[in-house]
């Protein structure tokens, strides 16, 4: 009896599971346990057999003195648990460095006949086949080149089976989604492995190996392909699962409903789905909606990654909604054009909800009418290509009107400021004359959208959920949505300014001595750091500073609610949250760091921050 394996183990391998835990605990999920205990169980069953006949023929060993001496088949418990704790590090470590991307985007629709994939496809499955034609000759040779041919035909069917039922999705990902997973845990498995064979604690009898060494050290080359193969099993696997939960969750046509942790029955139904049947513009019109995200907000698009499944996808459409309108709108070149496309969105909307959309020829065409085509063409003719897919995905049977017609009523209070018969921009003056007309307008742009998210998040959360209590928490949520607009303002107000809009009360700029008029030229004759006007920026900031006031009290009034949302929502709704609120947070320290006129975040504060919220309230 000894300990050197267990000290292995110690030493090595359950320090990194529990760093890795720490991290991702508050990050985890239902369906996260699931995957690691499917992938885990997956491992064991399929390493047991090959590892037991390993030992049996005698093709490595452990010594009586290095081992605590209980078996499984022949095999220590200390090696069956390096395959539980193996599967685990880079399991983890792999859901870590997936969690920002959402599965949808990397699906690809294959048009039969005229498809580069299947090119693809055969290419790997050849090279694995090849491969594994190899390995069998290593063994029916014998000797020396055992070990390796045993290693290739053990592990390569694993992977032919994954490739041909992933490689899409094996493609598509980002290398830090795939290869960082792979070499980081192989790269570090190979220098415990060069200690451990230095020490004994395992052997390869030396009639079955090639001796050659990967480097200096007694680290074998059969050792290193080993790590490198596992490591390739275990992404691989967890990337094919998550293949099948794109799927699932991806399209609703093909899986109306998905349970929370579907069988493996389903995730295999879903993999063999063809991807011909994918839907095509649907999963480009998600491609555009989470590049919309990453490009316009940071913090949402943070936030994002702690939502799951079909609520996750239906936000990011509801927000890649709200900018496509608010971008067409500002990007008008006249008052006249925004307003357009104000009636436009109306029109699109009064079909969804039951009203009617009126073609070039002035016949109405109503949502019970059969050829709902020409609706389709309608979009097609009055809305640029990249609105057109956020339009037809948009979930308004899961969404209220009245907010959507609401947001639009706000982005009206900006055309105001352009006044009537000049360009954009042309004017001071606006719809902003009281803190209660600031009010009204943080609650149109934003306190609307935090009630359809609050509204997405019950939907698909409905157990338990009564109706007092949900209209208790869309109001916190419309509330919440006020406090960040005003942290909003109070970040972009030099910005708003040099476009001739001023969202602050004349009454606050009255208190120090200023105009709308003035307010703007003051932030217009601003040059660099040292040519500023010290006292009118202190002036800035004190109002910057009331305004962030303004954005704390409404926080502060609703951000308890939070807490009384469904669990699988609350954490991710509380990052969106002190996400966006951090950069509040910033705009109080002396100093803070802009980017293009914006206060900005640093990165390693915005994942603090997020990790931090996932914890708990604080």
């Amino acid at each position: 009896m000894g300990y050197d394996y267990a000290l292995v183990h110690l030493t090595y391998t359950i320090p990194p599971a529990v760093l890795l835990s720490l991290i991702y605990w508050p990050l985890s999920t239902r369906l996260d346990v699931y995957r690691i205990l499917f992938l885990i169980t997956i491992a064991v069953v399929s390493t047991i057999p090959w590892d037991s006949y390993l030992i049996r023929h005698n093709i490595w060993s452990y010594p009586e003195d290095v081992v605590i001496g209980w078996t499984l088949f022949r095999i220590p418990l200390e090696e069956v648990f390096f395959f539980v704790i193996q599967t685990y590090n880079a399991g983890l470590l792999y859901l870590l460095l997936n969690k920002p991307v959402l599965g949808s985007v990397h699906l690809v629709r294959e048009k039969p006949g005229r498809s580069k994939w299947k090119y693809v496809k055969l290419s790997g499955s050849i090279a694995l086949a090849l491969a594994i034609k190899k390995g069998i000759e290593f063994v029916r040779q014998g000797k020396e080149r055992t070990y390796l041919g045993l290693i290739l035909i053990w592990a390569l069917p694993f992977l032919f089976l994954l490739w041909n039922l992933a490689y899409q999705f094996l493609v598509n990902l980002p290398f830090t989604s795939t290869l960082v997973p792979i070499a980081l845990p192989t790269a570090y498995l190979w220098l415990v492995d060069t200690w451990a064979l230095q020490r004994g604690t395992w052997v390869i009898s030396s009639g079955t190996k090639t001796g050659l060494h990967l480097w200096p050290g007694s680290l074998e080359v059969e050792e290193a392909l080993f790590f490198s193969l596992t490591n390739c099993l275990i992404v691989f696997g967890l990337v094919a699962f998550d293949n099948a939960i794109a799927v699932l969750h991806t399209f609703p046509a093909h899986f109306p409903r998905v349970p929370e942790l579907p069988s493996p029955m389903l995730l295999v139904k879903a993999l063999l789905l063809p991807a011909a049947a994918y839907n095509d513009d649907r999963i480009l019109g998600l491609q555009r909606c989470v590049a919309r995200l990453r490009a316009k907000s940071r913090s949402f698009y943070l936030a994002s990654s702690a939502f799951q499944g079909r609520l996750r996808i239906d936000l990011i459409i509801l927000y890649s909604f709200c900018r496509v309108a608010d971008d067409l709108i500002d990007n008008a070149e006249s008052t006249a054009e925004a307003k357009e496309w104000v009636g436009k969105l109306k029109q699109y909307l009064d079909y969804c909800y039951g009203g009617a959309v009126k073609t070039k020829d002035g016949r109405e065409i109503s949502p019970r009418d059969p050829n709902q085509g020409v609706v389709t063409q309608w979009v097609m003719s009055q809305f640029l290509e990249d609105a057109r897919h956020t339009l037809f995905m948009l979930p308004t049977e899961r969404l209220g009107k009245e907010p959507l017609y609401e947001l639009l009523r706000g982005f009206e209070m900006d055309l105001e400021f352009t006044g009537s018969g000049e360009g954009r921009g042309g004017m001071v003056g606006g719809p902003i004359k009281t803190e209660q007309d600031l009010d009204v307008y943080g609650a149109r742009v934003a306190g609307t959208v935090a009630l359809l998210c609050i509204q997405l998040v019950l939907y698909h959360y409905p157990e338990g959920m009564k109706e007092e209590k949900a209209k208790r928490l869309m109001k916190a949520g419309h509330d919440m949505g006020i406090a960040l607009q005003y942290t909003n303002i109070a970040r972009d107000l030099e910005v708003d300014a040099r476009n001739k809009r001023v969202y602050v009360p004349p009454g606050w700029l009255k208190k120090e001595k200023l105009t709308p008029e003035s307010f703007v030229s003051g932030v217009l004759k601003q040059g660099g750091a040292k040519d500023q006007d010290e006292f009118f920026m202190k002036k800035v900031n004190t109002i910057r500073g009331r305004l962030l006031d303004r954005a704390f009290e409404f926080y502060h009034r609703s951000r308890s609610a939070i807490e009384e949302l469904p669990p699988e929502a609350s954490g991710a709704m509380r990052v969106a949250v002190e996400s966006y609120m951090q950069i509040g947070r910033e705009l109080r320290r002396p100093g803070w760091k802009s980017k293009g006129g914006r206060a900005t975040v640093p990165v390693g504060t915005r994942l603090w921050v997020g990790w931090r919220a996932l914890l708990g309230p604080r």
